[in-house]
């Protein structure tokens, strides 16, 4: 039976289980789903699937019918495994042998395979994350590092991304690791506009913290939203943790401390994150030199810029414009 219709979009499959997390299914459908060319076509085909067809629970009060067996594991660019409310019990025994086969199903070498939450277990049962950087969610992380110490695990960030085997935290954290991967597929362009059609934000780091282990402010206390807009005015020119400071008229360890409870990351850290998007924005979008993307992107230098990139994506800001450059 043919799965995906051929017709040279990117295909991702995704491999649900019993009690399959609703909110987290309907993630890949929904981010996937948005990505677009400039002319409005499709660039994803997006599929769900199954160890055996049929009506499935879900977490919710009500089921999905899964039309495809775990043939389209074999036709999928990505595969994605979202987790099921039963990877929640701690009595749970090991999971499905027929998982581990049916995920020898995927085609070696060229396949991108990702989970959601605790679907990373699924991942490494399968051998999948040996030896590689992984998470899952915060709450089974003890549980995941027993089972599986030949993972490196990572509880404090959102997700990884080792080598095209990739992982998230829990829930939300899946927006932020479909949009990565749309990202790397089509540039910051696609996935900014995807992420305005969902109404969030275009991109968390994967090093971001899980969650907040600090209070929020009180209500009636500054945040640093008035210092963050200030900044994205200004990141064309050098930018002080002082001067930020200075636009919530607080001390800068005050400030600090605010910020990271708030954006989960320090000021600089995030300064430094939101040049690297000025500057694909601009490479992806205008035909300004390197040179100008750099100062209008605050790095100073294209060299500083080249740096920066390089370290933070792999690439330099030429190889990502000719990749990545739209019509």
């Amino acid at each position: 039976m043919t799965v995906f219709a051929g017709d040279g979009r990117h295909r991702v499959a995704v491999l649900v289980r019993d009690r399959v997390l609703s909110f987290e299914l309907s993630i890949v459908h929904r981010i996937f789903g948005q990505a677009r060319t400039a002319a409005g076509a499709s660039l994803y085909e997006v599929v769900t699937c199954a160890l055996v067809p049929g009506e499935k629970r879900t977490d919710a009060d009500f089921p999905i019918t899964v039309v495809h067996g775990s043939e389209a594991l074999a036709e999928a660019d990505t595969v994605v495994v979202p987790g099921s409310a039963d990877d929640f019990d701690p009595h749970s025994g090991p999971l499905d042998p027929a998982l581990t086969a049916a995920l020898a199903r995927i085609r070696p070498g060229g396949t991108r395979i990702a989970s959601i939450c605790t679907g990373s277990f699924v991942l490494a049962a399968a051998g999948l994350l040996t030896g590689r950087r992984a998470t899952t969610h915060w709450r089974s992380s003890a549980r995941f590092r027993e089972r599986f110490p030949d993972v490196a695990f990572d509880v404090d960030v959102l997700y990884t991304d080792d080598d095209g085997v990739l992982t998230s935290a829990g829930a939300a954290a899946g927006i932020d690791l479909c949009l990565h991967m749309i990202r790397t597929d089509h540039g910051a362009a696609v996935a900014n506009e995807v992420a305005r059609g969902s109404v969030v934000p275009p991109h968390r780091e994967g090093g971001q913290a899980q969650y907040v282990q600090r209070p929020m402010p009180e209500p009636g206390i500054s945040s640093t939203g008035k210092a963050r807009q200030w900044a994205l005015a200004n990141l064309h020119r050098p930018i002080t943790l002082r001067e930020l400071a200075a636009q919530e008229s607080t001390s800068t360890r005050t400030f600090t401390r605010r910020f990271r409870d708030e954006v989960g990351t320090s000021p600089g850290r995030w300064l430094t994150q939101q040049r690297i998007e000025r500057a694909c924005a601009l490479l992806e979008c205008t035909d300004l030199s390197v040179d100008q993307v750099a100062a209008a992107a605050g790095f100073g230098t294209a060299g500083s810029m080249r740096l920066h990139l390089k370290a933070e994506l792999g690439v330099s800001p030429s190889a990502y414009r000719a990749t990545f450059r739209g019509p």
